[in-house]
Protein backbone atom coordinates (compact mmCIF):
# COMPACT_ATOMS: atom_id res chain seq x y z
CA UNK A 1 0.00 0.00 0.00
CA UNK A 2 1.38 3.10 -0.63
CA UNK A 3 1.68 5.92 2.08
CA UNK A 4 -1.08 7.94 1.16
CA UNK A 5 -3.76 5.45 1.10
CA UNK A 6 -2.49 4.83 4.68
CA UNK A 7 -2.91 8.40 5.57
CA UNK A 8 -6.26 8.68 4.07
CA UNK A 9 -7.90 5.62 6.26
CA UNK A 10 -6.07 7.22 9.35
CA UNK A 11 -7.57 10.26 9.32
CA UNK A 12 -10.68 9.21 8.14
CA UNK A 13 -10.67 6.58 11.23
CA UNK A 14 -10.11 9.46 13.58
CA UNK A 15 -12.47 11.53 12.27
CA UNK A 16 -15.52 9.20 12.73
CA UNK A 17 -14.24 8.46 15.87
CA UNK A 18 -14.20 11.97 16.77
CA UNK A 19 -17.69 12.10 15.62
CA UNK A 20 -18.87 8.98 17.57
CA UNK A 21 -17.17 10.58 20.87
CA UNK A 22 -19.01 13.92 19.86
CA UNK A 23 -22.67 12.00 19.37
CA UNK A 24 -21.83 9.64 22.58
CA UNK A 25 -20.85 12.64 25.08
CA UNK A 26 -24.18 14.50 23.51
CA UNK A 27 -26.11 11.71 24.37
CA UNK A 28 -24.92 11.24 27.68
CA UNK A 29 -25.16 15.35 28.47
CA UNK A 30 -28.52 15.36 27.38
CA UNK A 31 -29.80 12.47 29.09
CA UNK A 32 -30.63 10.18 26.59
CA UNK A 33 -29.09 6.81 29.07
CA UNK A 34 -31.13 8.76 32.06
CA UNK A 35 -34.30 6.24 32.18
CA UNK A 36 -33.28 3.15 34.88
CA UNK A 37 -36.67 1.59 34.64
CA UNK A 38 -37.32 0.88 30.80
CA UNK A 39 -35.34 -2.17 30.81
CA UNK A 40 -36.81 -3.12 33.96
CA UNK A 41 -40.12 -2.84 33.10
CA UNK A 42 -39.88 -4.31 29.64
CA UNK A 43 -39.14 -7.37 31.76
CA UNK A 44 -41.72 -7.07 34.20
CA UNK A 45 -44.57 -6.52 31.59
CA UNK A 46 -43.17 -8.86 28.68
CA UNK A 47 -47.39 -9.52 27.32
CA UNK A 48 -49.94 -7.66 26.16
CA UNK A 49 -52.43 -8.52 29.15
CA UNK A 50 -49.48 -7.41 31.63
CA UNK A 51 -48.90 -4.35 29.47
CA UNK A 52 -52.53 -3.29 29.98
CA UNK A 53 -52.75 -3.90 33.45
CA UNK A 54 -49.95 -1.85 34.19
CA UNK A 55 -51.56 0.84 32.05
CA UNK A 56 -54.83 0.71 34.30
CA UNK A 57 -52.71 0.68 37.31
CA UNK A 58 -50.78 3.93 36.57
CA UNK A 59 -54.13 5.64 35.29
CA UNK A 60 -55.75 4.62 38.60
CA UNK A 61 -52.90 6.30 40.21
CA UNK A 62 -53.00 9.55 38.55
CA UNK A 63 -56.99 9.68 38.94
CA UNK A 64 -56.32 9.04 42.74
CA UNK A 65 -53.79 11.84 42.87
CA UNK A 66 -55.96 14.64 41.51
CA UNK A 67 -58.99 13.67 43.53
CA UNK A 68 -56.42 13.97 46.39
CA UNK A 69 -54.84 16.76 45.42
CA UNK A 70 -56.98 18.96 42.89
CA UNK A 71 -54.95 21.07 40.76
Amino acid sequence: MDNWVVAMMLGASLFLGAVALFAFLWAIKSGQFDDEEKFLNAAKFDGEEELNDALKQEKKKQKLKKEYRPE
